[in-house]
């Protein structure tokens, strides 16, 4: 990677006791090391009661939702093959 290349981010939307969630974490993690990109998770609660309740609003219902630079790109599991694609271009 040349100096100032920024790593693609992918974000995990979450909330806590959701078992399917932590098993899309767990294969982000692993495509992360493999494919490079950045991997963040939030708590979609925790953000609302912080005072941002605009992800819960628009994806609670829907949780794990998988974001690609701010736009859903999947969600209740990893559409890897989709994934793996738009990561490549």
């Amino acid at each position: 990677m040349t100096q100032g290349t920024r790593r693609p981010r992918v974000e995990l939307l979450t909330r806590g006791g959701c078992t399917i969630c932590a098993r899309v974490h767990a294969r982000l993690v692993e495509l992360a090391d493999e494919l490079g990109f950045e991997l963040a998770t939030t708590d979609v609660d925790a953000a609302a009661a912080a005072g941002a309740p605009g992800l819960r609003a628009e994806f609670g219902d829907r949780l794990p939702v998988v974001l690609l630079e701010g736009r859903e790109h999947s969600y209740w599991e990893v559409d890897e093959p989709r994934l793996r694609a738009d990561l490549a271009r």
